[in-house]
């Protein structure tokens, strides 16, 4: 009788998941522990560990299909079972023979599907990839081959690959995949070359995924409207310039000039909270919390961890906890706790250079707001004068069903009065 492998608990809140990709097929050979699919809840990947060692011989629920917690996804024979059927005749050795088979076929494909670190790593050091024998399941090249043949000229075998540590430990490094954690390798996407090098196809990514279908639901359901102000804070930049040394040296981390902003929004978020709020049928829902969704990104993936209950920070707690966040999403390890219940979304495209934005709304959240880089240039004062002054252009998309431009326009018009009065004598880092 085979075994069953259910859909786990990806989080206290979480009622189900979706498949978004297998990682194994019927006939594969699986080791406890083993990743054997990923699966996508909001814009979290976990991958689903197997719970025995034997061989997959059924996949119950489709790629892109999502089911429940606690319901079946796969079935396997475990080892004991093999054995007893093994012993039973000629039928079960030929069985056994289609797996290997199947297994070194695989094998075969898994040599030619490299990620993009390992393509990096070839091209850097010049490696024929051809020539490498890979430690990794089906024979593929990892990472840490392609370093130890330019490190040491040789090559790690797959028993070398795989972590030492005791089982107890091994047992909670599994749960922490099931609930979510990330690891860095679980971000590198098979990158297969294309028949005579013109092109690559790289298979989504269960983020990517869920960031286009996010993109696609806002932009379908939600008629985006924008509008711009450019602000001076000048009077900002003197202020942090001469206190971020000392901030540094005191909390361990730089003050960089997204917590001001983020003071300056959540004030007007809570002086109009029909900005913080969400269209939800035949009612619109207002929030009387804020919790702040910051867009983060990495090299390959963009997440949206939530600061929860942002309106009781100072800039010191919304510094401190926006470097928790982003070095929660550099080392991989967000949890799906981390990414819900945000009710407005502040991005930060001015860290890439930009100037001018038009921001897609996080759904169902009714506004996202855009700060663009901070730029000197020459502004023509209210007393006829002209001087050099540092602006930064303020982008607001907003859900029209929800909101209109006169609230958005005093909601804008606050923030760009907060920013331009911040100064030693009017703002308190602690």
């Amino acid at each position: 009788m085979a075994t069953e492998i259910t859909m786990p608990q990806l989080g206290e809140s979480v009622t189900e998941g979706t498949i978004t990709k297998w990682l194994v097929k019927p006939g594969d050979h699986v080791n406890k522990y083993d990743p054997i699919a990923e699966v996508m809840t909001d814009k979290v990947n976990a991958e689903v560990p197997s719970s025995f060692t034997g061989t997959i011989s059924e996949l119950i629920v489709d790629e892109d299909q999502t089911v429940a917690v606690g319901e079946v996804i796969c079935r396997l024979d475990t080892e004991n079972n093999k054995s007893s059927l093994n012993s039973k005749g000629s039928s079960s050795k030929e069985t056994t023979k289609k797996v290997t088979e199947d297994s070194s076929s695989s094998g075969k494909t898994m040599k030619k599907r490299y990620s993009p670190a390992v393509l990096k790593l070839a091209q850097e050091h010049q490696i024929d990839l051809e020539q490498v024998n890979g430690s990794g399941r089906g024979g593929r090249i990892t990472r840490k081959d392609l370093l130890a043949l330019v490190e040491n000229g040789e090559i790690t075998s797959q028993e070398d690959d795989l972590p030492q540590v005791p089982a107890a430990i091994d047992e909670v490094g599994a749960d922490q995949r099931a609930s979510g954690i990330l690891a860095k390798e679980d971000f590198e996407h098979t990158v297969e070359n294309g028949a005579h090098d013109r092109f690559e196809r790289i298979p989504i990514s269960g983020v990517r995924k869920a960031i286009a279908q996010n993109m696609v639901k806002s932009k379908h359901e939600a008629p985006h409207a924008w509008m711009m102000i450019e602000v001076d804070v000048t009077d900002l930049v003197k202020y942090r310039e001469k206190v971020k040394n000392e901030f540094q040296e005191k909390e361990g981390f730089k003050l960089t000039f997204l917590p001001f902003f983020m003071k300056a929004v959540i004030d007007a978020l809570k002086a109009f909270p029909q900005v913080n709020a969400k269209w939800e049928g035949d009612n619109i829902i207002r929030y009387k919390d804020v919790h702040l969704s910051m867009a983060v990104a990495t090299e390959n993936e963009l997440f949206v961890p939530v600061i929860k209950h942002a309106d009781e920070k100072n800039i010191k707690g919304l510094a401190k906890a926006l470097n928790h966040l982003s070095r929660k999403v550099r080392s991989s390890s967000l949890t799906q706790a981390d990414m819900q219940g945000g009710t407005f979304t502040l991005n930060n495209t001015g860290s890439f250079g930009s100037i001018q934005s038009q921001p897609i709304i996080n759904t169902p959240q009714a506004a996202i707001l855009s700060v663009e880089s901070i730029v000197k240039r020459p502004v023509v004062l209210e007393n006829d004068a002209i001087a050099v002054r540092n602006m930064v252009n303020l982008c607001l998309s907003l859900d029209h069903r929800v909101l209109d431009g006169l609230i958005c326009g005093n909601f804008m018009a606050h923030i760009k009065q907060s920013l331009e009065q911040m100064n030693e004598n009017t703002l308190s880092i602690y």
